[in-house]
């Protein structure tokens, strides 16, 4: 069975960031339940060298959705905007994200396999085609943003698992 650019990367965005969407749940459920201030925990670190918890879960977003856009400029370059600073709005940035992919189809994703893409920060560029820059690129970024979600939760004390993680699998039927 042959992959296609749209195969592997909108399922498996959708997927983790839907398990992203019940971490945020599961996080603001623990903030509730321990009387913990919100933005306490949405500018969580690991160290204090990284970007909080807040940058992490926009990431995803920017990682998922936006590269896959990015596709018809040929150009991805860093959101600079500052993250959301609560969980609604970070979970509004997820489920717009999620509906965006439902948008898309196969076609259309499929449409800018071969085509010249670059990652570029002011005047430093990297060179791609699309689907390297997904593979090599995006993904990579997705999931790390996702684990160090995941991992400030843990470092937190939120009671969550792998299976939390890894969101709904696509199972035979």
């Amino acid at each position: 069975m042959a992959l296609s650019l749209y195969d592997i990367t909108a399922p498996s965005f959708r997927q983790t960031l839907e398990a992203v969407s019940g971490l945020l749940d599961k996080a603001q459920a623990h903030c509730g339940a321990r009387s913990i201030p919100e933005a306490d925990f949405i500018e969580a670190r690991l160290a204090e060298d990284m970007f909080p918890f807040s940058y992490q879960v926009k990431s995803t977003v920017v990682h998922s959705i936006g590269a896959l856009q990015s596709l018809s400029r040929g150009v991805f370059s860093p959101d600079l905007t500052p993250p959301p600073n609560s969980f609604a709005a970070l979970k509004e940035q997820v489920t717009g994200a999620r509906m965006a992919l439902d948008a898309l189809s196969p076609a259309e994703v499929d449409a800018y396999e071969g085509r010249d893409m670059a990652f570029q920060f002011k005047e430093f560029k990297l060179p791609f085609t699309a689907e390297n820059f997904l593979m090599s690129f995006s993904l990579p970024n997705f999931y790390f943003h996702a684990a160090t979600a995941y991992d400030i939760m843990r470092h937190k004390g939120v009671a969550i698992g792998k299976r939390d993680f890894m969101g709904p699998m696509r199972i035979k039927v």
